[in-house]
């Protein structure tokens, strides 16, 4: 199967004509109806059913088109990063994160790597889920993560980063904005949101919180989610303030609580690059500078 078997494919699935298909793709009919027929035959079923009319998708081929498209747009960032590497870097460091928000000054600290380093591209890959396991797959140099995570993990090191707090996420204009510091009693009769994969220690402190029987709930399947019900009025979370953006479009109040979050990256231990221990330490140094920045 080629990358021209490919794009032909996905285009007459877009167009159902053989005709218009070809023109498309700026190529004969014939020569384009010969490329569908031998990707037909590599993969042993039928992509399309022809008629006078033109060409209908086969319950399978609308399947396969579908995996396709995914693969094709997969393939092109890939091709363009591969570009954009070869022109420019001799190495390459993927940072694996949950959100942009995870490591706030990762921004700041892949700048000052580039005036120190500027061969070596910095690749940020963000990962809702399953970060840790992409990253122990290799597919991934650098990870953040909570140090609860790293426990007896074998092949790894753990780099301490910084502390998060627990915080209370509220619109701007909902009287709990006007706190310096939430407590459990402030709590009572709101409606919280929970859910969305949350680590232990928040977990902790939700169950705590809905035991009391003085707090309504409901799930909420991620913090994108969570965020669009809290700027719809439909209630409040709490977060670590690590996912905090600092775009001051909510309110983030501290909640008084014991609970925090030990942020860490861990690199691979056979990796002894230098440049990923520089990398690194640029980071720690920016989180330790950082007295005053709330997290």
């Amino acid at each position: 199967m080629t990358t021209k078997q490919i794009d032909y494919c996905i285009e007459l699935a877009h167009t159902l004509n053989f005709s218009r298909a070809a023109d498309n793709m700026f190529v004969s009919q014939p020569t384009f109806s010969y490329q569908i027929k031998l990707l037909e035959e590599e993969i042993g079923f039928a992509i399309f059913e022809r008629s006078g009319k033109g060409a209908a998708l086969t319950p399978a081929g609308a399947q396969f088109v579908a995996f396709l498209a995914g693969m094709r747009e997969d393939l092109k960032r890939a091709i363009e990063q591969g570009q954009n590497f070869s022109a420019k870097y001799r190495d390459s460091i993927s940072v694996c994160l949950l959100v942009r928000q995870a490591v706030f000054f990762l921004p700041e600290a892949m700048r000052l790597f580039s005036e120190r380093e500027p061969g070596v591209q910095i690749a940020p890959v963000f990962q809702y889920e399953n970060s840790m396991e992409a990253f122990l797959r290799k597919e991934a140099d650098i990870v953040f993560a909570l140090k609860e995570q790293t426990r007896q993990i074998p092949g790894i090191r753990v780099h301490d980063l910084f502390e998060s707090r627990i915080y209370l996420i509220t619109n701007r204009d909902d009287p709990l904005a006007e706190k310096n510091r939430i407590t459990e009693n402030d709590l009572y009769g709101r409606t919280l949101m929970v859910g969305g994969g949350s680590p232990a220690a928040l977990k902790a402190v939700q169950h705590r919180l809905i035991g009391s029987g003085k707090v309504r709930y409901f799930n909420s399947p991620d913090h994108d989610t969570t965020l669009t019900n809290i700027a719809a009025g439909r209630g409040v979370c709490l977060a670590p303030g690590f996912l905090n953006d600092h775009s001051c479009q909510f309110a983030w109040i501290p909640y008084d609580c014991e609970e925090s979050f030990s942020c860490v990256l861990c690199s691979h231990k056979t990796d002894d690059r230098p440049s990923v221990s520089a990398f690194i330490e640029i980071l720690k140094t920016l989180y330790r500078d950082a007295v005053a920045f709330p997290l």
